[in-house]
């Protein structure tokens, strides 16, 4: 599923190419085509994200609010669109300049200023956001008996951070994603969300995730480029069986709350409460 920095770069894109202007609005596929009508022709004022969601605002204050999913795809080409349109294209945003099509996600709407403002306060803080609050997701850390590994893919504890950046903070941090929220140290929180500042602010940059320390690169490594379609250097995802760049351990993997989990069970040792029963 695409992670909040992945929303932010496309919000920026969108922004770039069709803000400020008239737009032709269309749905190929059918399924978005009242709604299309509606706004075809009108004012794009801007596009913005909220972690893994995706606000399209036009005049009158009219939001197309998109969730890719698992397999959704927004993807931008310049010039004019094919005069056959191949695949399930929900929604089309074209100017004179180029054209965006909406492909697989698992929501497109039309909604309010109401809608919008319900969706933006079931999200936790995005560290994506100059704003963002950190103490609100460690409130909710800090009393949960939930595992991290869990919490920190929860939407409402914390919005944009996906499994791989989930995987990979846990690993840069050594915390086994079993480990229950409460029994973290507020420090250990704190560099958590530091770190997920930074690497998600690097991936909206890059356009991929690189999470691994300079020590740890191929170039430094002597080893060859991680061949994987998510590309990105990382430390543990997908890694299952593979030797951990860090101690040499093997990469393991479980499910946990209906999702992959990967850790080094070396590096991320298992919690061992020190409470007396």
């Amino acid at each position: 599923m695409p992670e909040g920095h992945t929303l932010l770069k496309l919000a920026q894109d969108l922004d770039a190419a069709f803000a400020g202007g008239p737009v032709r609005v269309s749905s190929p596929q059918g399924r978005f085509a009242a709604d299309a009508a509606l706004l075809d022709g009108t004012e794009l004022v801007a596009a913005s994200s909220a972690g893994k969601h995706l606000f399209v605002e036009f005049t009158g204050e009219r939001y197309v609010h998109v969730h890719l999913g698992l397999i959704g795809k927004f993807d931008l080409y310049d010039g004019v669109p094919p005069e056959v349109t191949t695949g399930q294209v929900r929604l089309r945003l074209q100017n004179d300049a180029g054209y965006a099509d909406l492909r697989g996600a698992t929501q497109c709407d039309l909604v309010g200023p109401e809608k919008r403002a319900a969706v933006l306060a079931g999200l936790g803080p995005d560290p994506l956001k100059p704003d963002a609050d950190p103490e609100r997701a460690w409130a909710r850390i800090s009393r949960s008996h939930r595992p991290i590994g869990d919490l920190l893919m929860d939407q409402a504890v914390l919005a944009g951070v996906g499994n791989v950046y989930r995987a990979e903070v846990l690993f840069r941090h050594k915390v086994h994603p079993l480990r229950p929220g409460k029994t973290l140290r507020r420090a250990q929180f704190t560099a958590m969300w530091d770190d997920l500042v930074e690497l998600m602010a690097e991936g909206v940059r890059t356009g991929r995730i690189d999470t691994v320390r300079p020590e740890h690169t191929p170039e430094a490594m002597g080893r060859a480029p991680r061949q994987d379609d998510h590309g990105g250097e990382v430390y543990v995802y997908r890694r299952t069986g593979q030797e951990c760049l860090v101690c040499g351990a093997k990469v393991r993997t479980d499910v946990l709350v209906g999702r992959n989990s990967f850790w080094c069970p070396r590096c991320q040792p298992t919690f061992r409460s020190r409470a007396v029963g």
